[in-house]
């Protein structure tokens, strides 16, 4: 599944730096993830960095994006893949 920033975000800046699909960005009110670009940091990390580092846990996973292990695994694939 992607990840999901809540509106509990106080827009801290130190999630954005660590996500290596660069899938967070600011939004209009709060940091946002590309729902596309989002593997929970599949293929890099052990467990998302995002939510390693925010401060309020208000990164969630989103109910609306399911996806297996293998579907992580194969989004991160074709983004290496295309970002080369």
């Amino acid at each position: 599944m992607s990840l999901l920033i809540t509106d509990e975000c106080i827009n801290c800046d130190v999630c954005e730096p660590e996500c290596p699909n660069d899938a967070i960005y600011q939004g209009e009110e709060i940091y946002v993830i590309k729902p596309e670009r989002c593997t929970q940091c599949v293929g890099h990390y052990d467990s998302p960095q995002c939510q390693q580092v925010c401060p309020v846990d208000c990164i969630i996973l989103d109910e609306s994006h399911p996806e297996t292990e293998a579907e992580l695994q194969a989004k991160y694939e074709h983004l290496i893949a295309s970002d080369n």
